[in-house]
């Protein structure tokens, strides 16, 4: 971590945060000489994070919250976290909507950062079965409507289905809704990422929703901030080799880029140049797999945004 009084109080907590999951525990006086910041300013920055619900305090210091499989946390508290990566991932994201196709977006904060950037996108079909994020979408079309200006999003279909704890609808209603439906693109926001479990969720309800989507789409891009990486939930409800593209951010290490780049046809590393990416092996394999952008020498391509998606 930088020494720098400056940044903003997310940026640090975020900071201290990565450096609590990275060794396991830090003191408060380390932390202030490496923030340079008071040793008040740190203890306030812990409450925060221990309210969240992400560390543990304890004398001198802090440790990681170890969570339950089963545990999940509530839109509120996921939506503090990870600010600045997910949206780099959103805006990475929403350049895979093409104009007049029809999307599904599950539910999550990363999709809810992603609608934000897609309401301006033309004659998009929206399914999904996130209450916010079909709330992101109405309050566009309303603001649309006030100022004569016509709403991006032509459609947007909300599944019905029992709410869970991050505003999603899951359960038989929605699975029902969904099966019935096909979509373009999948953006599907995960609890957890790994190569043994696959994608996983801690709710055994929106496993099976999930999987209904995962189905219905006909290409599944998954957005997930780098500390879902290694996080595993009760329930897998897709393989790794059921994803097209993984957008993740720059916080994803080196070693799980390439275990990533092995399993997936294609990882995109949101807000990292090029340059960047190659140092780090962060890259996309081009669709034909030849030409501009296409495998290097590794068989890997690097880019610094993602790919177009094709409707098809």
């Amino acid at each position: 971590m930088n020494d720098n009084q400056n940044l903003l109080a997310e940026q640090r907590r975020a900071l201290i945060l990565d450096e609590v999951r990275r060794r396991g525990g830090v003191r408060v006086n380390e932390l202030t000489r490496k923030l340079n910041v008071s040793d008040m300013t740190v203890r306030r920055d812990l409450d925060a994070l221990a309210r969240q619900g992400v560390i543990e305090k304890v004398h001198g210091g802090a440790v990681p919250v170890v969570e339950a499989s089963t545990h999940e946390p509530g839109f509120e508290a996921k939506s503090s976290l990870e600010l600045s990566a997910k949206e780099d991932i959103a805006r990475a994201a929403a350049a895979m909507a093409v104009p007049g196709s029809a999307i599904a977006l599950s539910g999550g904060t990363t999709t809810y950062a992603l609608a934000q950037h897609l309401v301006g996108v033309p004659d998009l079909t929206v399914v999904t079965n996130s209450v916010r994020v079909a709330d992101v979408f109405h309050a566009a079309q309303q603001a649309g409507a006030a100022s004569g200006q016509r709403a991006g999003a032509a459609t947007v279909v909300l599944t019905g289905g029992v709410r869970t704890p991050s505003d999603s609808l899951v359960g038989p209603v929605a699975d029902q809704a969904i099966r019935s439906l096909h979509f373009d693109v999948l953006f599907l926001g995960v609890h957890g990422i790994s190569v043994e479990a696959g994608l996983s969720t801690p709710n055994l309800a929106e496993a099976e929703t999930n999987r209904r989507l995962v189905r219905s789409a006909r290409r599944v891009v998954v957005v997930a901030d780098h500390t879902k990486w290694g996080t595993v939930g009760l329930s897998s409800f897709a393989r790794l080799d059921e994803v097209d593209t993984l957008v993740t951010d720059a916080g994803l290490s080196v070693e799980a880029r390439e275990e990533i780049a092995e399993q997936l046809p294609h990882l995109v590393v949101a807000g990292e140049s090029a340059e960047d990416g190659a140092e780090a092996v962060a890259a996309v394999e081009a669709e034909a797999g030849s030409g501009p952008g296409g495998p290097g020498a590794d068989g890997i391509s690097l880019a610094s945004e993602g790919p177009q998606a094709s409707a098809e």
